[in-house]
C-alpha cells in the first residue's frame, strides 16, 4: 500500500483489491444514512464489507438487512422520501424483483443511489456477467454509468450521490460481475475527509419528517396530470448530462482521473470502431494498440454514462468513421438489434451520419470475450466497407463466441 499525494490537500492511497472492496470502501466514507439491502450474487461481498464496518462502528449509517430485494428498494424509497441519503445494492433477479419499485423511486424523483453488480438474467440460471439486468431498468428514469474497471467502480460510487441530489433523480453505478466485482485490481482511494467534503452533507429539498407538509405518491388518476409528471422526469434525465461531467470534472480535480460520458481510444483518425461498454473494454482497447501498431485505421468508444444516453457526444466521437460495430452484452428481443446498438443507431441517424454499421451479441452468461472475436469484428467491419448498399445497412446482431 502507497500514499500518493495530489496536491497539498488531497491524499490517494493504492490499494490492490476487488471491485466489490473499492465500492464498499466508498460507501465507507460516504457514510449514507441508510443502507437497506438484500446480499445476491455478485455483490454479496459489498454488502457483507459493509456490514462489517457497521458491525465495528466505523459507520454510523443504520443498515438494514432486509428479506428480499423487493424489500430493499422498498425500504430505501421509504428513507429517501423520510429524507435520508438512502443506499441500496443488488444484481440480476435482484434488479428483476425491484422492477415495480425502480419507477416508484425515479417518479417520486427520490435521489437514491442503487449499485448493481451486472450478471444475467435467468432462466436458464448463470450467476455470470453479462447486461441482461441492468439493460431490463433501462426505461426506468435512473440514470445508470457504466464502470470498465475497479478504479471507475469506486469513482463512480462517490459521484453517485452528487449526482442524485443535485438533479432529483435515483442513480445506478454498476461494474461487471465477477470480471470487476471479484478481480483483484490496482487503483486509489481518496483520503476521507476529501470524500466527506466532496459529497458534503445531504439537505433534503423535502421530507415526511420535518419541514413543511409534503405529499409523496399522490394518486394522478387523471392522464394528464400523470403525463405532467412524465414529461417533467423527462425533462430532469434528459439536462442532468450537463450536472453529471459537472460534477465528474470536481472529483477529476481532486483525482487527476477525467470523467467523460464518451471516451474514445484511436480515435483521432479511425476509419473502423467498436462501441462498447463496461469491462470488455479493455479488450478491446489491447486489440486497437496492437492493429494500430499494423498501421490499421481503428478506434474503440466506450460509453460510460448510458442513461440519459449522451448522443450527441457519441455522434461526435463516431462522426469521422466508414463503419462501426456495436458490441452488445444483453438481447432485445424481437428488435432489430440489442439495446445498446439501437441507441448508437438513433444517435448516428439523428446526428446525419450514416456508416456501415454491424452488431454483434457477445459475453452472454459469463462467455469468454477472447481478443480473437475482436480482431474478427475489425476484419468483418474491413470487409463491410466495400460492400452493397443492402449489405452495409444489414445491422441483424451477429453472436459471437458460439459453438
Amino acid at each position: 500500500m502507497s500514499v500518493v499525494t495530489t496536491n497539498d490537500n488531497v491524499k490517494q492511497t493504492t490499494l490492490a483489491a476487488t471491485g466489490n472492496t473499492f465500492v464498499a470502501e466508498a460507501f465507507r466514507q460516504i457514510e449514507p444514512d441508510a443502507l437497506c439491502a438484500y446480499p445476491i450474487t455478485p455483490q454479496t461481498t459489498i454488502v457483507e464489507e459493509f456490514a462489517k464496518f457497521f458491525a465495528d462502528g466505523r459507520v454510523t449509517t443504520e443498515y438494514v438487512c432486509v428479506e428480499s430485494e423487493h424489500s430493499a428498494m422498498s425500504a430505501t424509497i421509504g428513507a429517501s422520501a423520510a429524507g435520508a441519503r438512502a443506499f441500496t445494492v443488488t444484481a440480476s433477479q435482484g434488479l428483476a424483483l425491484m422492477w415495480e419499485e425502480l419507477h416508484i423511486a425515479s417518479g417520486l424523483r427520490l435521489p437514491i443511489v442503487m449499485v448493481n453488480a451486472n450478471r444475467a438474467i435467468s432462466g436458464p440460471i448463470n450467476i455470470h456477467c453479462d447486461h441482461s439486468d441492468v439493460m431490463g431498468a433501462r426505461d426506468a428514469g435512473w440514470i445508470i454509468l457504466f464502470s470498465e474497471n475497479a478504479q471507475e467502480a469506486y469513482d463512480n460510487t462517490l459521484l453517485s450521490p452528487r449526482i442524485a441530489e443535485e438533479n432529483l433523480l435515483p442513480v445506478m453505478p454498476t461494474l461487471d460481475g465477477f470480471i470487476t466485482s471479484h478481480s483483484i485490481a490496482r487503483g486509489q482511494v481518496l483520503d476521507d475527509a476529501t470524500v466527506k467534503a466532496f459529497v458534503g452533507e445531504y439537505q433534503p429539498a423535502d421530507s415526511l419528517l420535518y419541514g413543511d407538509p409534503v405529499m409523496v405518491g399522490g394518486f394522478a388518476n387523471l392522464g394528464p396530470i400523470y403525463m405532467k409528471v412524465k414529461k417533467a422526469e423527462r425533462d430532469a434525465i434528459d439536462a442532468s448530462l450537463d450536472s453529471i461531467q459537472a460534477i465528474g470534472d470536481e472529483l477529476a480535480a481532486l483525482t487527476g482521473r477525467p470523467y467523460r460520458h464518451v471516451e474514445s481510444f484511436g480515435m483521432e483518425d479511425a476509419e473502423r470502431a467498436i462501441v462498447v461498454l463496461g469491462s470488455s473494454a479493455g479488450n478491446v482497447r489491447a486489440v486497437v494498440r496492437e492493429l494500430r501498431d499494423r498501421g490499421e485505421k481503428v478506434g474503440v468508444v466506450k460509453l460510460r454514462t448510458y442513461r440519459p444516453f449522451p448522443r450527441a457526444e457519441l455522434a461526435e466521437a463516431l462522426a469521422g468513421v466508414k463503419a462501426v460495430a456495436v458490441m452488445d452484452r444483453a438481447e432485445s428481443f424481437g428488435a432489430q438489434a440489442g439495446p445498446v446498438a439501437l441507441d448508437v443507431m438513433s444517435a448516428l441517424y439523428t446526428a446525419g451520419h450514416t456508416p456501415a454499421l454491424r452488431t454483434y451479441m457477445y459475453g452472454l452468461g459469463g462467455a469468454d470475450v477472447k481478443l480473437d472475436y475482436i480482431r474478427q469484428i475489425f476484419a468483418d467491419l474491413a470487409q463491410v466497407e466495400n460492400d452493397g448498399t443492402a449489405e452495409r445497412a444489414n445491422t441483424t446482431p451477429r453472436y459471437v463466441g458460439i459453438q
